[in-house]
């Protein structure tokens, strides 16, 4: 039965589904219903999930078990550029249904994430991975909000409507967040971040939902983004 789930998904089963789809799989092991009928009955969307599987997952998880570098070839969508890089792998990471590789770069002498999807060759080198702490890798790849960040520097401060508040209460945009209810029912959320690109794009999800009170300079480029919005309707 899970494996039939499992192919609802279309293989894309997000940690936090699957001890879902394992009660789901308890539930319905003693029925009888036909599998068509199952598919019927359950559906398991993954909007905004790339279409594209990484070709080279096995070869990049077998060098970062194996703590062995990697020669890539990768695409960075931001310049439509393909560079050359040796990297020492440090974890595999799944992320809104995509799977990203932390790795020091030699080419930029830092932490960085790649998309696999973006990834167009891999070879394991034979050179031993160059050590990071976990806690540096947390403090560099994961203190921020995103998974494309560097270590936290400022904090977002966002009032959400009172219509909003009730949604955006029950989510966690980041283990460090701090949030508190005002007197109307708004909603304010901290959160700590430093590269603002992905903050943004969540940010502008809500629309007049959201207003950003700081710092000065996300607030500008949230503002930007509204009104170069608003004129492409006029």
């Amino acid at each position: 039965m899970y494996q039939l789930l499992s192919n609802l998904g279309n293989g894309l089963i997000t940690p936090h589904i699957q001890p879902l789809l394992a009660r789901l799989n308890a539930l319905m092991g003693s029925q009888a219903d036909s599998a068509d009928e199952i598919r019927k009955r359950i559906r398991i969307l993954h909007i905004a999930a790339r279409t594209e599987r990484p070709g080279h997952f096995e070869t990049v998880a077998s060098a970062t078990i194996r703590r062995r570098r990697l020669n890539i070839a990768y695409h960075a969508r931001s310049s439509d550029a393909v560079t050359e890089r040796e990297v020492s792998p440090q974890r595999l990471v799944h992320y809104r249904d995509n799977w990203y590789l932390d790795g020091w770069c030699h080419l930029r002498k830092g932490l960085r994430s790649f998309s696999l999807d973006a990834i167009r060759r891999a070879e394991i080198l034979e050179q031993h991975a160059r050590p990071v702490a976990e806690q540096t890798l947390n403090a560099v790849l994961a203190s921020g909000y995103g998974i494309f960040t560097g270590k936290a520097d400022k904090r977002a401060r966002l009032r959400f409507t009172p219509t909003q508040a009730r949604w955006v209460a029950a989510e966690q945009w980041h283990p460090e967040q701090s949030s508190r209810f005002e007197a109307d029912g708004s909603y304010l959320l901290e959160i700590p971040y430093s590269n603002d690109g992905e903050l943004i794009m969540d940010i502008l999800r809500y629309g007049p939902d959201v207003e950003v009170l700081g710092p000065a300079g996300l607030r500008r480029k949230v503002g930007k983004r509204l009104a170069d919005a608003s004129d492409r309707y006029r």
